[in-house]
């Protein structure tokens, strides 16, 4: 099945929708229905709280670095075999690590779970593009961002459930009938559009420096090489780390803007709306990962238990879900820009309720609501609109696959900066107190610069 590029479709084919949000699900609850299952990893394997945290930040590092050569290799081949691709891939991975024998074996297939995922999302976002009418995009790709806040409820009560009446190579194996029903249907329904990139030899050294950059940025942010060779060299080792981001990325962007087909298309930031939207990402990836530490204002503050820590984000979560959808349909009737703004605005307003923790409790779950809402509009459909209105259709998977990657950098800051601070100000109530702050006042800043943003995003006609 071919479409021409830029074309409107009256209907999608029968079954395309389920393909596409499927897939996103899998890869997005498999984030979510890992946690608890750390624990019991731990103690499967004899290994210790920071050698277990390479299950995340494997996962996130090859998940990274795929997602650009996998939206590259989808606007070249087609989007049909690259989101297969990346199901099977990701499928393969999840089978290995419930076969595993060994934790490093589990974590060489968590980097193979990693590099499926990461095509799975820029792929289905594309196709979004192809297929719907301008006047539908918004419905969809705000379903994709709620598709994200239904796999962090279901998540971990469903690993919990898994563990409970089984074991946890069961949280890995279910992704397979998924997987299996995924690539049935999608062989049928899916498109499979080539553009004038395929004519192009593929950009080995974009690729190369692509890795390089984001394994440099990922190792530096979570700091998780300091544990095992800062005894052995002496020194902590992130700080060189992100000085070799620096150098890189300078290296990246000469090398891309020489290169036919480049791997990360750097014409897409001399656009002033695509540059402050992969900004605006950033920030909404902030935000998101933002929600990593707010169960630690609740033990601190309120007297939560750990155990119970989770349950106090149900209002948050909730209504990332009615964000995420809600803001889908509304994002045809006030455009982007408003959306984005009203999300911004209202993760401000929430996290800085947040860091207020002399009212009670029932002021912390109050906060969640604008937190939620504000998660579910910045990550839902008004980002994704903009970047697939003004990129060139030869490189809309690629102008998406960036969206994933600074909202990917923006939730690893956060999780990084956030217990900094927190420590810094004095630790416990207080000091997340003062973190929280930081966060409203950061949340604040990127509605304004939101506002840079046309009223009315219209697309650019370029040259593919």
């Amino acid at each position: 099945m071919s479409v021409t590029a830029g074309s409107d479709q009256d209907a999608a084919p029968k079954g395309l929708i389920t393909v596409l949000f499927t897939g996103v699900f899998m890869a997005a609850l498999d984030t979510a229905i890992v946690g608890p299952a750390i624990p019991v990893l731990r103690e499967t394997f004899g290994v210790d709280n920071r050698t277990v945290g390479l299950v995340m930040s494997v996962f996130v590092l090859f998940s990274l670095c795929s997602t650009a050569l996998m939206a590259n290799l989808s606007d070249r081949l087609g989007r049909r075999p690259v989101y297969l691709f990346s199901v099977s891939v990701f499928a393969i991975g999840s089978l290995l690590i419930a076969l595993s024998p060994s934790f490093w074996m589990v974590i060489a297939s968590r980097a193979i779970q990693g590099i499926g995922a990461g095509g799975i999302t820029p792929t289905a976002s594309a196709v979004v593009g192809d297929m719907f009418k301008p006047a539908q995009r918004g419905k969809m790709l705000g379903l994709i961002g709620a598709t994200y806040g239904m796999a962090f409820v279901l998540g971990p009560p469903l690993a919990s459930g898994l563990m409970l009446i089984s074991s946890w190579h069961w949280i890995f194996l279910l992704n397979l009938p998924i997987a299996a029903v995924i690539l049935y249907l999608g062989a049928k329904v899916l498109p499979n559009k080539r553009t004038n990139a395929a004519q192009h030899r593929l950009d080995l050294s974009g690729i190369a420096l692509t890795f390089s950059l984001l394994a440099a940025l990922v190792l530096g942010i979570t700091r998780v090489l300091d544990p095992l060779l800062a005894p052995l060299l002496g020194m902590s080792l992130w700080p060189w780390l992100l000085l070799l981001v620096a150098v890189l990325l300078a290296l990246l962007v000469l090398v891309e803007s020489r290169t036919k087909s480049p791997l990360i298309p750097i014409f897409l930031f001399k656009n002033r709306q695509l540059a402050t939207t992969y900004l605006l990402a950033v920030g909404a990836g902030f935000g998101m990962g933002s929600v990593i530490f707010l169960t630690s204002i609740a033990t601190h503050g309120y007297g939560v238990t750990a155990k119970n820590a989770g349950f106090v984000l149900l209002p948050l979560v909730l209504c990332s879900m009615l964000g995420s959808g809600g803001g889908g349909r509304l994002l045809n009737r006030l455009g982007p820009r408003s959306m984005i703004l009203l999300g911004f605005g209202n993760l401000a307003l929430g996290y800085g309720l947040s860091a207020i923790t002399g009212y009670g409790l029932w002021l912390f779950l109050l906060a969640g609501v604008p937190v939620g809402l504000g998660i579910g509009i910045v990550v839902g459909g008004a980002l994704r609109s903009i970047a697939i209105d003004e990129a060139p259709v030869a490189v809309r998977a690629a102008a998406q696959g960036l969206i994933n990657i600074c909202t990917a950098i923006g939730t690893l800051v956060a999780a990084a900066s956030i217990s900094a601070i927190a420590d810094l100000a004095g630790g416990g109530t207080s000091g997340f107190g003062r973190a929280y702050d930081v966060v409203a006042a950061l949340m604040l800043a990127m509605l304004f610069i939101a506002l840079a943003l046309r009223k009315k995003s219209a697309a650019v006609p370029q040259p593919a």
